[in-house]
């Protein structure tokens, strides 16, 4: 329980209604590998489909100062935990915002959205079905991100009667990966930080016979991937499987 005895620190930056993120980065940390975390500025409903885009520019606006008090803890890497902070800035104001953080604060900084592109470079899936817990327009968001960075999108999906994404279960993600599955996907994407995915991973693998990457999954493996901590991590899924 001692912190020395957990000597590599990552760090994650998390909207402020999020009761998920800490849970399974938690879940997923290995025994030498504490996790720290810092709730990002953000006003309205939490969790609601109304006002996302609003919530997200205000923790965009913020992260700066969010992040500066995460690097105090020294991890060694910061991680931010939002994948529609990353559609709304788009690919070029995301590599701009990595580059600041990381010049501000001299810790390497990554972003959720950022690791599932990584993620599905490492498993060479260039064509995936999208599910998302979001509404209309922040998926297409979501798709548009995905598609400038050249990965095909042959199906999508939402999951049907969201009233708070944070209300979302782990078995509801499975039902929505099995329904959006296709056999022109090379790999399922689950978008959503909110919407718990890494207890049924596995099991969502073996439904589809085929990788399936969470945004929570992608993240920690980035995260851990840049930390230097290369052992696989059992029982979550192809990609936290192998060895980084």
């Amino acid at each position: 329980m001692e912190p020395i005895r957990r000597p590599v620190r990552i760090g994650f930056l998390v909207p402020p209604g999020n009761p998920t993120v800490e849970v399974e980065m938690i879940a997923l940390a290995p025994p030498n590998v504490s996790v720290h975390f810092t709730r990002m500025v953000a006003h309205g409903a939490a969790g609601a489909h109304e006002g996302l885009l609003e919530r997200t520019r205000t923790q965009i606006a913020h992260v700066a100062e969010n992040a500066a008090l995460l690097a105090m803890v020294r991890p060694k890497v910061i991680a931010m935990a939002h994948t529609a902070m990353s559609a709304t800035l788009g690919a070029v104001g995301e590599a701009e915002l990595v580059a600041r953080m990381e010049r501000e604060h001299g810790i390497p900084f990554i972003t959720a959205f950022g690791s599932v592109l990584a993620a599905l470079a490492r498993l060479g899936a260039t064509r995936v079905a999208l599910g998302t817990p979001y509404d209309a327009d922040s998926t297409a968001r979501t798709r548009a991100y995905l598609e400038a960075q050249g990965i095909a999108v042959v199906s999508e999906g939402r999951l049907e009667g969201v009233s708070n994404i944070y209300d979302e279960t782990a078995a509801r993600a499975r039902e929505l990966a099995r329904r959006i599955d296709v056999p022109a996907a090379q790999a399922v994407f689950l978008s959503g930080l909110g919407m718990p995915t890494v207890a049924t991973l596995a099991a969502m693998e073996r439904d589809l016979g085929k990788p399936v990457v969470s945004a929570a999954a992608a993240m920690m493996w980035n995260a851990l991937r840049v930390a230097g901590e290369s052992a696989p991590l059992a029982g979550f899924g192809r990609l936290l499987a192998e060895r980084r």
